[in-house]
């Protein structure tokens, strides 16, 4: 039987993991926004926080089986979705306001949603125009 961990432990690492998550999706939508220009990484989360890296990053995978950078990317990846869904922002554009570069950010989407920003586009908008017709079909 593994050995027990007092409550006030466990209360503070889902404290970090609570904490954390806010200021990642919190940060994530300031650079959608416009109200931040530099990505921050896992160490500016951490010290915000005021605990070293390593401690975050085991405190997240005692609590949520993940890596830090797995939450952030996965907001990212959200809200990649969302700007691309305009279809007055180039990917170009969309790349630039989460601080990437166009090549890069179409590997790091690439990477999580199995298709390119532009190839998730047409497919977005071959959906949208098959629901439009149906609505105007029906």
């Amino acid at each position: 039987m593994p050995p027990l961990v007092p409550k006030k432990i466990l209360a503070r690492q889902h404290e970090i993991t609570a904490d954390f998550t806010r200021l990642v999706h919190a940060h994530v939508d300031d650079l959608a926004a416009g109200r931040a220009t530099e990505a921050l990484e896992i160490r500016d989360f951490a010290g915000q926080l005021c605990i070293h890296p390593t401690h975050l990053s085991n405190t997240l995978k005692l609590t949520t089986g993940e890596a830090p950078c797995a939450i952030y990317e996965r907001k990212l990846v959200a809200v990649s979705k969302e700007l691309l869904a305009d279809a007055g922002r180039s990917v170009a554009d969309v790349a630039a306001q989460l601080t990437y570069d166009p090549s890069n950010f179409t590997k790091f989407f690439k990477r999580f949603v199995g298709c390119t920003p532009r190839q998730y586009r047409e497919e977005l908008w071959a959906g949208q125009r098959v629901e439009t017709s149906e609505t105007v079909t029906s």
